[in-house]
């Protein structure tokens, strides 16, 4: 992964890490069941945003320097790893 990507993935990662403690804290003291749904939406969201800038990084550099490459099995076995990652993140 990019070091600029890095650290934006996981100064996302710690905001959302927050948050779960936020929520968790809204279930203890028995906030109304929306608004914790709502910070769950939240979460889910920002969470597939995170996602969507690691495989942005992973076919910017892996995937691209597969292609480079010229080797028709890496390029294979790359785009079938994100094919697959990409199915997963769709559920």
């Amino acid at each position: 992964m990019q070091a600029e990507t890095k650290e934006a993935v996981r100064k996302r990662l710690n905001r959302v890490e927050g948050q779960v403690r936020g929520i968790a804290k809204m279930v203890e003291t028995d906030r109304y069941c929306i608004d914790v749904v709502t910070q769950i939406a939240a979460v889910r969201a920002a969470l597939r945003k995170i996602e969507e800038a690691v495989i942005r990084d992973h076919v910017g550099h892996c995937v691209a320097d597969a292609i480079r490459s010229g080797d028709p099995e890496d390029q294979r076995r790359k785009v079938d790893e994100l094919i697959e990652v990409i199915g997963r993140a769709e559920r």
